[in-house]
């Protein structure tokens, strides 16, 4: 499945659009574009990414995810190495 049909996919049955939030809600982080296997979590953290990388997941579904209101997805140096980490792996 590409990674914007799984995103499309979960933001169509948990209703996304019928609720306000502070924080962002959908794809955070793009990553691979064909996504096979899915590690979920509860929130996005280094323990999770290195479990999915152990995994050799493609997709990470979180409830809490890395970017909140008034910062940018851009991330800072500590927040988007593990990302960028992971992705090498």
């Amino acid at each position: 499945m590409h990674n914007l049909d799984l995103e499309k996919l979960i933001n169509n049955e948990l209703n996304c659009a019928a609720f306000q939030d502070y924080a962002p809600n959908g794809l955070q982080v793009e990553g691979r574009p064909q996504v096979q296997r899915i590690v979920t979590g509860v929130t996005a953290c280094q323990a999770l990414l290195d479990a999915a990388v152990e995994q050799q997941a493609d997709a990470i579904v979180v409830h809490h995810g890395y970017f909140w209101k008034k910062r940018s997805a851009g991330g800072a140096g500590h927040e988007t190495q593990p990302l960028e980490d992971a992705a090498l792996q």
